[in-house]
């Protein structure tokens, strides 16, 4: 449960780069999402500070400056606190990725890796990377120490070569590609594309795990499917309900807006505005009552309302999850969640 620290904790962070992981521990968070975000910030701002970069878009290793929020121009200050709570836990943060990927944020990076010694018959080291599945082993002492590395390709060329059928034969010995945990992600990119893959040493010194092409594939798809799967699911209801609903209508719900900056334009609403425009259990009585109409509107007799609305809000919330960034990717079911609305809607306007 999150807790929030004394003033004079808050205070003693002013001027102080620490790492996102020590606000996360004295607010005891474990996990950043969209209600402990907002919490973290507002006790933030009430103490008269933030965070340059904003901790909650930052790997959870990466450093932050904690400033007077005095010192901000007014245009890059937090959302007001009175704003409404719907609005602050879903507003997309303008970078929802890190500021600054690392190595060490790759989870393969740290999980550790198969590998031999010096002494290990060429057959065993061959018979390993088959049923482990992997196409490469160092050969170290002690994973501290690294004689070379075996992949498919070196085993190709010892036998192109004509030479013995030997571990030493078969070692790629001063190609092999390495770096450590600290290094940024991006710059490594090209020695991983040459490669296919980079060992990756931990802060110890000793080898910590290992990065392929495969881990980058499959971290970024992790990380982007989810985006791309949401911007589908607003895109489908912006067709539904721009169709519908008149400018009068969807002005109603832009309630996070002054007046005169409402636009009634279907493409600036926000998340939670969808439900404001269609949920009757709403507890505003004014808005609960448009929606019954707006929902009439929409033409769906074959619509469930009850269970639509209720996946609708489930994407919601998940869209707040994925809104910061996460080291951990998006568990499966929740994406499943996802994919399952995206065809459901699809099914609706086409």
């Amino acid at each position: 449960m999150t807790t929030t620290p004394s003033g004079q904790d808050l205070a003693a962070l002013k001027g102080r780069t620490v790492p996102v992981q020590d606000i996360l521990d004295l607010f005891q968070v474990r996990v950043r999402d969209h209600r402990t975000v907002h919490r973290i910030s507002q006790a933030l701002t009430d103490a008269g500070l933030t965070t340059l970069p904003d901790f909650a878009v930052c790997g959870q290793r990466s450093n932050v400056d904690v400033v007077p929020l005095a010192s901000i121009p007014a245009q890059a200050a937090p959302a007001p606190a009175d704003a409404d709570e719907d609005e602050t836990e879903e507003a997309l943060p303008s970078a929802a990725l890190p500021q600054r990927l690392l190595l060490g944020d790759i989870p393969s990076a740290r999980r550790g890796l198969v590998s031999v010694g010096p002494g290990t018959p060429l057959a065993q080291t061959t018979f390993l990377m088959r049923t482990n599945s992997v196409s490469q082993v160092p050969v170290t002492t002690g994973m501290a120490q690294i004689h070379g590395v075996v992949t498919w390709g070196s085993v190709a060329k010892m036998y192109e070569a004509g030479k013995a059928p030997t571990l030493e034969n078969a070692m790629e010995k001063d190609s092999f590609p390495l770096a450590d945990t600290r290094q940024e992600f991006f710059s490594a990119l090209p020695v991983i594309r040459e490669h296919g893959y980079l060992l990756v040493r931990g802060d110890d010194g000793c080898l910590s795990g290992i990065v392929t092409a495969a881990d980058v594939t499959d971290r970024f798809e992790g990380a982007a499917r989810p985006f791309f799967i949401v911007g589908e699911i607003e895109s489908l209801l912006r067709r539904c309900l721009g169709a519908a609903l008149d400018e009068e209508t969807i002005k109603a719900v832009q309630t996070n807006k002054k007046p005169e900056h409402r636009t009634g334009q279907v493409s600036d609403l926000m998340f939670g505005d969808y439900l404001r425009l269609l949920d009757g259990d709403q507890t505003k009585t004014s808005l609960a009552e448009a929606a019954d109409v707006n929902w009439e509107a929409l033409k769906w007799p074959n619509m469930p309302r009850e269970q639509f609305l209720g996946r609708l809000k489930r994407v919601k919330d998940i869209r707040n999850r994925i809104a910061h960034f996460d080291e951990k990717p998006l568990p499966q079911e929740l994406l499943d969640e996802l994919t399952t609305f995206a065809k459901l809607l699809r099914a609706f306007v086409a």
